[in-house]
């Protein structure tokens, strides 16, 4: 009951008002004023009131400015995140400027020329400096800004240097793995038809290759078991047979793999990516030296992710079924940063910057700087830890489908020390 009388009060005050306008309408035609006429002393008002609106406006993007001064982009702790905010904070510069001086000549016309019936404006419909100059100013500011820019770009984007530190971020729903290269200085290759639960990565080694086949084998003879001696519909039957046909093929790829693994092995020796994954650190924690170029590589398991550091000023997408990179030197220890933000809980942050799905949110991992003696003292320890996979309660452990046609004798990613 009281939110009908709420509405029929509102509609009621609607009416009114639609009936006051309405009046002030008619009386209007009776003295003669036409509703586009405007009074002089209405001109004058509404000139004044957009100065004094002027000052109002800057005064609050002035106040915008110190009030939210603390809660722009935290501090840059890589060589290139510095370069990034110079680049960053130049274009604002140049918009502040542009800004400031186009609301100022909006005001200032807006109020001094206001309409009078004893001045006509002045009509000129064609100026060949005016729009040459209006033409090269912007130009020139945006040529500036490219070029810059342009530089800026191919130094971040630029090779890793020989003796950058190499190491594997790996996406998934819904987390991040790591991996680092063992004793050997170099990370191993990978294929995603290897992945299972001891090998999370699908790191290419002779054991991982012969236990892949050795699970294939038994999930193959499962199959044909439950297919010979098990009463089923036909459909289920169907159904079995197209998956044991999948896994022969898939199977048929792993030992066309084996194979092309032994070839590279022969051909490369030591050097032979192949060689260099038995030791590879795979963990769950993200350490990295500071003062040293890292080159990090970046894959995903499922769909696209985006490897986000914001305090690093890197941004890299995860793409299934390819391999990207990123380089940086990271310039301040995470303790020292706890002492620049005052704040002993700090910890710079890994977080996934695409919506992967439901638990997008939490798909993060913190990211420890330190000095290059504490990063091997870390690694030291590292290489005695044993890999426990992690797997989130949203998803259940499975293994990736095998895609239909694909190349039987791809090697999906490979790990280098360069």
């Amino acid at each position: 009951m009281t939110k009908l009388l709420i509405l029929i009060v509102v509609v009621l005050g609607i009416l009114a008002v639609a009936q006051l306008a309405r009046v002030y309408e008619l009386t209007s035609r009776l003295r003669g004023k036409r509703e586009e006429d405007i009074s002089t002393a209405d001109n004058r008002f509404n000139g004044s009131m957009m100065w004094l609106f002027a000052i109002a406006y800057f005064g609050f993007f002035l106040w915008l400015v110190l009030a939210y001064k603390d809660k722009m982009l935290p501090v840059a702790a890589s060589e290139h995140g510095v370069e990034v905010d110079w680049l960053l904070n130049f274009n604002w510069l140049i918009l502040a400027v542009a800004f400031i001086i186009t609301n100022v000549l909006l005001f200032w016309f807006a109020g001094k020329y206001i309409y009078s019936k004893d001045r006509r404006a002045y009509w000129q419909p064609h100026n060949n400096k005016l729009e040459l100059a209006w033409t090269i100013a912007p130009a020139s500011v945006l040529a500036v800004i490219i070029i810059y820019g342009l530089n800026s770009w191919t130094t971040i984007t630029a090779p890793a240097s020989p003796d950058a530190l190499v190491m594997e971020l790996y996406a998934r729903q819904f987390d991040w793995t790591a991996r680092y290269p063992g004793a050997d200085g170099g990370l191993g290759a990978t294929d995603f038809r290897l992945i299972n639960g001891t090998n999370p990565l699908g790191i290419v080694t002779q054991e991982s290759v012969a236990t892949r086949l050795a699970e294939m084998d038994q999930e193959i003879n499962a199959t044909d078991s439950v297919l010979a001696h098990t009463i089923l519909a036909d459909s289920k039957v169907d159904e079995l047979t197209e998956q044991v046909g999948r896994m022969r093929r898939n199977k048929a790829r792993i030992i066309n793999l084996r194979t092309i693994m032994e070839q590279d092995i022969k051909e490369k020796g030591e050097a032979s990516a192949y060689m260099h994954g038995a030791d590879d650190v795979v963990i769950k924690e993200f350490h990295l030296p500071v003062r040293q170029e890292v080159k990090m590589l970046i894959r995903s398991q499922d769909v696209i992710h985006s490897m986000f550091l914001p305090h690093m000023r890197v941004q890299m997408n995860a793409v299934p079924g390819m391999t990207t990179s990123f380089k940086m030197v990271p310039t301040i220890t995470t303790d020292s940063m706890r002492t620049i933000t005052k704040n002993e809980a700090f910890d710079f942050i890994l977080l996934c910057n695409k919506i992967c799905g439901a638990s997008h949110y939490n798909m993060q991992m913190p990211l420890v700087i330190t000095t290059a003696s504490e990063y091997e003292a870390w690694m030291d320890e590292a290489m005695k830890k044993p890999f426990q996979a992690v797997v989130p309660a949203e998803m259940p452990a499975t293994e990736p489908a095998v895609t239909e046609g694909a190349e039987p004798a791809a090697v999906a990613q490979t790990g280098s020390s360069n």
